[in-house]
């Protein structure tokens, strides 16, 4: 029986369970014949009802080299919340150091833009970065407690998440995949937090994946939180997070959109539409092979990364292709599998215009 990546309870409950999917990081060579054995890596989540924590259950899958390039769009949310961090005054001192997300993207130059400089190796910092970084640790108890060594007594750590408050209200089933083992509510943050000495004093929110949540904590475990870290944890109550039974409603969620996914581009090639997709995201890996997609009902799926290029999404034989490739096919139709990524590629593709169809967990494609 597995314990809780949190607190180390045996007390987990099945919440969203996938069966055998590929590994969501591992592109083949799009030259490679399918191989039965890429899609037969277990994928489920488990919540603690101790901590509240919900986690991958298992990880069979060794993690391969990331392939993925920085969305725009990530890059301008870290812009706001560096600013905004900076106008609330927690952006003290001039030593910085950041915990890393595999899939890049770092905060480390907008720091150094207002005088900070990396801390030496094993040397506390003034400012902990993490933006979706912790969640990719096995061991969540103690990837908390190392942040928190990392910090200055008077330091503060900045961790950023993708809210599971989000997840569970828009039905965002594909953010559970292989390499992520925590999804968190800041309640369980909260606990994971104090286990470590540390405090959530404040918190921001933006529109970033449909939600994410960017906190401060200090070692200062009297210091109370203001209202901010109130209003999350009102919300995280009213979408029904706090128990097992509430982040159960990832499973109707996953079934119902595989099935409607397959049965819309089922609809399409009968009337002889030719549909691609852009963005070869792990989100969506998972999501293909739910829905049994090849190539006679997805053509091919564009990706900017050129790491990606020439290969094929795992467990299908739906190539990668390059962005000019996909303006020169002048397909019919154009799935975007990652929502943030509309106002970027419509002003990069301006060829693509009225073709943009949105993939949504929560509903009906839409356009």
């Amino acid at each position: 029986m597995s314990a809780c990546r949190g607190c180390g309870s045996f007390e987990l409950r099945r919440v969203l369970d996938l069966g055998s999917v590929p590994a969501a990081d591992h592109f083949p060579l799009a030259s490679g014949a399918v191989d039965a054995a890429e899609s037969s890596h277990p994928l489920a989540m488990d919540f603690c009802v101790i901590c509240r924590l919900a986690q991958l259950a298992d990880d069979d899958t060794v993690t391969d080299e990331p392939r993925g390039v920085e969305p725009q769009a990530l890059k301008d949310q870290a812009a706001d919340a560096v600013e905004r961090v900076a106008t609330s005054g927690f952006l003290r001192g001039n030593a910085v150091t950041e915990f890393g997300s595999p899939h890049g993207g770092t905060w480390l130059p907008l720091l150094t833009a207002r005088g900070f400089f990396p801390a030496q190796p094993n040397s506390p910092a003034d400012v902990v970065l993490d933006c979706f970084g912790i969640m990719h640790e096995p061991d969540q108890r103690a990837a908390f407690r190392r942040r928190a060594e990392a910090m200055q007594p008077d330091g503060v750590l900045l961790l950023q998440y993708h809210s599971l408050a989000t997840i569970v209200s828009d039905g965002q089933w594909n953010a559970l995949r292989h390499g992520h083992f925590g999804y968190y509510s800041l309640t369980a943050l909260v606990r994971l937090l104090d286990d470590a000495g540390l405090r959530a004093v404040t918190a921001w929110e933006f529109d970033l994946y449909g939600g994410t949540v960017l906190i401060a904590a200090v070692r200062d475990t009297a210091r109370a939180a203001d209202s901010s870290i109130r209003s999350v944890l009102e919300r995280e109550q009213a979408a029904g997070i706090d128990d097992a039974d509430g982040v159960r409603s990832l499973q109707t969620a996953a079934d119902t959109h595989s099935n409607s996914l397959r049965d819309w581009l089922v609809d399409r090639a009968a009337a002889g539409e030719r549909v691609y997709a852009y963005g070869a995201a792990s989100r969506a890996v998972a999501l293909f092979s739910l829905a049994r997609l090849d190539h006679t009902l997805l053509t091919a799926v564009a990706d900017a990364s050129p790491s990606k290029q020439g290969r094929r999404m795992p467990g299908t034989d739906i190539p990668i292709i390059s962005p000019d490739e996909l303006v020169a096919a002048d397909p019919d139709a154009v799935l975007l599998t990652l929502p943030d990524l509309i106002g970027e590629v419509s002003r990069r593709f301006p060829e693509l215009d009225g073709r943009w169809l949105i993939d949504d967990p929560a509903g009906p494609i839409r356009g």
